[in-house]
């Protein structure tokens, strides 16, 4: 019985793992996508934004994997896709301008492996021709960067997506019989909302000009991402700044 209940925990922590694919705009790519992700065990994929919708060359470039496809939840945007996700890391080249905590593909393996426990997480992935915005990276936990050869660092989306999905499978494999209990972590939809009355507050105080922001709260957003709050500080951190509004606005 234990082993067989072992077995359905570590099931359920592969499906709470989602593949977001951000506005693919070529068929193929989500049908070798749906390939990479069964031959790893996982299924959950979600289109956001999609530029294209799977057809008769997605089943063919599945081969086999047609039920992802048949299952697959398509969004609207990003932050739909990600909203009830703990943790969300995101594939891209290391920011120019401003940094953002990095993972090499097996920490991302693991990290999205150990929590999974508690809920959904998610691996974003941008589009074909020029990834993800700069404004949908700051929505994510880590980004993640597959270290290719710098001459030619051509990886496709499905390339992309098997790499990042075998660094899972290792780690899941690699599981101990009692996987550690993780921190508490905010949804990504409740830390956004503690973002904007973050930023809120602080136009009230005149700490952030509200027409004139700069890249204060950029920067405020990649401390508390770096720091990775816990659902219990964020609580305490919204009741002082609730606090400080009602000083405010008197």
């Amino acid at each position: 019985m234990w082993i067989i209940f072992l077995a359905k925990r570590k099931c359920y922590m592969l499906s709470n793992i989602r593949v977001v694919l951000v506005g693919t705009s070529h068929p193929g790519n989500i049908g070798s996508t749906a390939r990479a992700m069964k031959t790893m065990g996982l299924s959950n994929l979600y289109l956001a934004e999609p530029r294209a919708e799977p057809d008769g060359q997605s089943i063919a470039l599945a081969a086999g994997a047609s039920d992802i496809l048949k299952n697959l939840t398509r969004v609207d945007s990003l932050e739909e896709a990600i909203a009830d996700c703990s943790l969300v890391i995101a594939t891209s080249a290391r920011s120019r301008t401003l940094d953002w905590p990095m993972l090499d593909p097996r920490e991302a393996g693991l990290k999205l492996n150990q929590e999974s426990l508690n809920g959904p997480v998610a691996i974003v992935f941008g589009r074909e021709n020029h990834g993800l915005s700069n404004e949908e990276l700051q929505k994510c936990t880590y980004h993640v960067a597959i270290p290719a050869n710098p001459e030619y660092s051509s990886l496709n989306l499905a390339q992309a997506v098997q790499i990042i999905c075998y660094e899972t499978r290792v780690a899941h494999l690699a599981q101990t019989e009692t996987p550690a209990v993780t921190d508490e972590y905010p949804l990504t939809s409740d830390l956004e909302r503690f973002f904007v009355h973050l930023e809120s507050t602080l136009s009230k105080t005149g700490f952030v000009i509200k027409n004139h922001p700069g890249q204060v709260m950029t920067k405020l957003r990649r401390l508390y991402t770096r720091a990775r709050i816990e659902a219990p500080e964020m609580n305490i951190l919204r009741g002082i700044l609730t606090s400080i509004d009602k000083k405010v606005d008197k």
